[in-house]
């Protein structure tokens, strides 16, 4: 018994062209180990410095805006501290009558609503509400005292609303402390100079404070965005991951089904021959047999490594050999017919061919007795086509013993599922039906 050899890849032989074996090819001792093939997958795309990078970038522009923002209450008090310290200067000053009670009224205001204003929490009608009175205070401010700061309240209030505010509850907080300061500084006799400059230092403010709100709009939008990304990735890598699987079961079965199916059946074979006193030597060919198909299954298992790792796939060249295979090994008459121009196929399209005709030999043989079996492949306009058909006397319990069929052979048995996902993944058409005298199994991949 051969040893087994390491699960590493097998590649050709340094400076020569990889042949072309049998379906049980011999081990070439010349040949050297190689690495897997570099695809990048999701998850080392997720794991690339560029990648990487992202939200880091993303996490330090978050944090420079929330340092900003952290200064800008404290400013903005400080400002609001300004006007009401210059105010107490002002005439007239604040007081509980006259001139100087509507000063009075308008500091309170103002510090009324700044209060409200730096503090995060609160419903959307309590800010309303101080952005409203803010406004009415400044301009009262303003119109009282003709040379006081009031319209730098109004600077803060509209760089507020820009940033906090919907657009449209900006532009009327803005529209607002325009006209209301253009009224009140011509009722206080302020010169076209100083009213063009206040007006100008109001719609700086508020473009200041839109340009604020754009910027970190944009932050939360590029962090949404590279959540998504993310989700994305997981689902891609958790999707790609179920691929794999999928794919390394299918290739377990195949092989597996294949070579063991006939090793069983060789090694009953030769148990019911030892049984009998009259064996005619017959019992040494079918131990050789037996022994040849599990050499065959090593050597396919050692071929479907190679085949997962991008090796030489089996193809339909392999067809030939694998219907002479099955016909020395099971004694039963298999052809196979080739009509149409033969064409290189995609190397998924190829392996497909392969192991649907190599999975439905396995079936014939395992439930029932053929006496002959047909593979027919055919060269399309559309498409390639492959139909193995067998022709026997069925077993009693059913077309397939051990799998399932409902109408148009939708089997659950892990062969027949096998071969329809397989079908399914490449956009083609599989089908397992019984037949008048026999079973038949039609494959049709777009090519």
């Amino acid at each position: 018994m051969r040893p087994l050899v390491p699960a590493v890849q097998v590649c050709a032989p340094v400076g020569g062209d990889r042949p072309r074996g049998a379906l049980h090819p011999r081990a070439d001792d010349k040949r050297r180990p190689c690495a897997y093939p570099s695809d990048v997958s999701a998850t080392e795309q997720q794991e690339s410095p560029a990648y990487a990078a992202r939200p880091q970038a993303l996490a330090q522009a978050r944090e420079r805006q929330q340092a900003a923002a952290r200064w800008l209450r404290p400013f903005a008090v400080a400002v609001i501290a300004f006007v009401v310290v210059n105010s107490l200067k002002q005439h007239p000053a604040p007081a509980l009558s006259g001139e100087g009670a509507v000063v009075l009224t308008a500091l309170v205001a103002i510090v009324g609503a700044t209060v409200v204003l730096v503090r995060p929490a609160g419903s959307a009608l309590r800010h309303v509400s101080a952005l409203g009175a803010m406004i009415a205070g400044s301009v009262a401010l303003v119109w009282a005292q003709s040379h006081g700061a009031g319209v730098i309240s109004l600077f803060v209030v509209v760089g507020y609303a820009a940033m906090r505010s919907s657009v449209q509850g900006s532009l009327v907080t803005f529209a607002l402390a325009a006209g209301g300061f253009a009224a009140a500084a011509a009722h206080a006799w302020h010169g076209p100079g100083g009213l063009l400059g206040a007006e100008v230092g109001i719609t700086a403010w508020y473009l200041i404070g839109m340009f604020a709100r754009r910027a970190r709009e944009a932050q939360e939008q590029a962090e949404r965005l590279l959540a998504e990304l993310e989700a994305s990735r997981r689902a891609q890598a958790e999707a790609g991951a179920l691929r794999e699987r999928s794919r390394l079961a299918r290739e377990m079965h195949d092989v597996l089904a294949h070579s063991l199916s006939g090793l069983m059946l060789q090694l009953e074979g030769a148990r019911m021959l030892a049984q009998r006193p009259d064996a005619n030597g017959q019992l040494p060919a079918a131990l050789e047999r037996a022994h040849h198909l599990a050499h065959a299954g090593l050597e396919e298992a050692r071929r479907a490594i190679g085949t997962l790792r991008g090796e030489d796939l089996p193809g339909p060249d392999r067809l030939e050999q694998l219907a002479a295979d099955f016909r020395r090994d099971s004694s039963v008459q298999t052809t196979l017919e080739v009509t149409g121009t033969p064409r290189r196929l995609e190397s998924e399209t190829s392996l497909t061919l392969y192991r649907v005709a190599q999975e439905a030999l396995t079936n014939s043989l395992k439930h029932a007795h053929p006496t002959r079996v047909e593979l027919r492949l055919s060269y399309e306009s559309q498409g390639t086509r492959l139909v193995v058909e067998d022709h026997t006397e069925r077993t009693l319990d059913g077309p397939l013993a051990g799998h399932e069929h409902g109408d148009g052979g939708n089997g659950s048995g892990y062969g027949l599922t096998g071969m329809r996902e397989r079908a399914e993944l490449l956009g083609g058409r599989f089908n397992a039906s019984p037949t008048s005298d026999g079973f038949r199994v039609d494959l049709w991949l777009p090519a």
